[in-house]
Parts: C-alpha cells; structure tokens; sequence
C-alpha cells in the first residue's frame, strides 16, 4: 500500500493520534474548502479581500495608492473644510484595510498627516501652510528621521542645482554599539568571575528574584555602560544615508567626533561608490547636492 493512503486505521496507537487527525480535518475544512469553493465561483477569479469597503469586482479593484490618497483627502476635508465626504463605517472600514495591506498613512504622527495635508493642499491650489511654515514642519521631520519627507534625485529650476534627501541610517547607528556592548559583557563576566560567581548566584534565585535582578539590575548596568563607553569614543555622531543624485546608489557618511578629533562642519564632501561622482552631504539641512560643476 502507498504510505500516502494510510487510513486511521493504518497508524500506529499513539495518545496524539486523535489530536492530530483532528486537527489536519480542521485545516483542511477551515483553510483549504472554503477557498476551493470561492475560487469556483461564476468560473472567474475572486478578490481575495472580504473587507466591506472593497469591492470584488477585479475591474473596480481600487490600488493601495488611491485607498490612501482617498484616505489622506478624507482627513483633509473632515479637518479643514468642517465636511465628511464618508461615514464613519466606510472610514473605518478603509482605515482597516490600509493597516491590513501594511500602509504607513494610517500609522502616520500628527506632524507627518499636517505634512501630508498640507502638500496636497498645495497641489490642489490652495495651500493650508505658508512657505516659511511648510519648510519648518518638513525641516523638523527630517530630523526626527521621519521618512515621509525623503524624495529622490531632483532638480531645483532657481538654484540650478540637483538634490537628493538624506535619512538617519539607524541600523549603522546600533552597530557602533556592538563593540562596547561586547567590552560591558565581558566586564560583567569578569566581575562575576572575581566575586566567586556571586552574580551567577543571582540570576538563579527562585522567581521572581531571579527576574527582578535580571531585567531591573544586570542589564541596565550592561546597557549603561556600553553607551557610555561609546559615548566615551564618539560623541555626538550621525550616520546620514542618501541616494546618488546622479545614479541613485545609496552611500553612507559619519558625522561626529572620535575620540579627541573634531569634527565641527556640518558637511562632507563625499565620492560616489556606483558613478564616483563628488557629492556634498549637509547633516544641518539633510541635503545632498552637487558641487557646482559636478555632472549629474
């Protein structure tokens, strides 16, 4: 007999075996039939998404681009025109799917749904922001790391200059850390070591003592002292990341002081590693642009 046909009968006795038919019924009657018998439906392919807000006619399918710009003018109506152009089921409704196709707008702070606002108000002709306004909110997300704001290459009519936005690279910014991180263990495992493994005594006390030290005494000290032992060797540093003006490679530039070497400008001159074309970082206005003369 095919070992894929084995009946119930056919398995060995065990406690699990019960459970564990059940459960393979269950997937199969839960997961695998109800889709079978949508998919055959009208003998055509049917929206996978059950939301009410979506429609299950593939040639009305809305794209998570209009859904959010639906969702952005929606917000801007009901705050600045005092109008809803939806109920609140069909917001919620949209909202829902938004989160559920794992859009941003939705998840958005306050500053970063004005921004947005504010940028379709402009479009549309009538901006809700002044000049002077729009670029301070903007210069402030960027700071925050906000990555809304970032654009790509782009080309300014009145300076007659190419510009690319810069972002904080965080994951650079954690891995500084590593290297004191491993300098505080090793000091914690040493100390442990000098005491007659006191310490170890410790992290295997009966709960909740054992929990308490852990989490409330050891690994704040360790954390502590890998930032300061960072903060001892950089101080005040940034990691800036950005795409190539010219060919859009991302490249990487450290602004900071090591150890007792300054480091006072907020610009760096750096060399493209895809085109090797000379580009100037400014950690102040998180810009990238090309030096004048510089081909883009």
């Amino acid at each position: 007999m095919d070992d894929r046909f084995l009946s119930d009968e056919d398995l060995p006795y065990c406690p699990l075996k019960l459970l564990l038919i059940n459960q393979l019924r269950k997937v199969v009657i839960w997961n695998f039939f109800p889709l079978w018998i949508f998919s055959q439906v009208g003998g055509e392919e049917v929206d996978s998404k059950i939301l009410p807000y979506c429609s299950i006619n593939k040639n009305e399918k809305r794209t998570i681009g209009e859904m959010e710009q639906e969702f952005l003018q929606a917000m801007q109506s009901f705050y600045y025109e005092g109008k809803a152009i939806m109920s609140n089921e069909e917001f919620d409704n949209l909202k829902e799917e938004l989160m559920w196709e794992g859009s941003s707008v939705v998840m958005l702070s306050s500053d970063e749904q004005r921004f947005l606002e504010a940028s379709m108000a402009y479009v549309s002709g009538n901006p809700i922001l002044s000049d002077e306004e729009y670029d301070k909110l903007k210069m402030k997300l960027k700071m925050d790391g906000s990555e809304i704001v970032c654009e790509g290459p782009r080309c300014s009519l009145r300076s007659k200059k190419v510009y690319s936005d810069l972002a904080i690279d965080y994951f650079k910014m954690f891995l500084l850390n590593v290297p004191a991180t491993v300098v505080a263990l090793g000091l914690f495992f040493f100390l442990d070591d000098i005491t007659g493994f006191e310490i170890t005594y410790l992290l295997e006390l009966p709960e909740p003592f054992s929990f308490i030290f852990t989490w409330f005494a050891a690994v704040p000290a360790i954390v502590y002292l890998a930032l300061s032992l960072t903060k001892l060797i950089l101080k005040d540093f940034l990691i800036l990341k950005g795409p190539c003006p010219n060919c859009g490679t991302e490249n990487v530039s450290f602004f900071g002081t090591i150890l007792s070497i300054p480091n006072d400008s907020n610009t760096n001159n750096v060399k493209c590693s895809g085109c090797g074309t000379e580009m100037v970082y400014d950690s102040g206005s998180r810009l990238i642009t090309l030096p004048e003369g510089g081909k883009a």
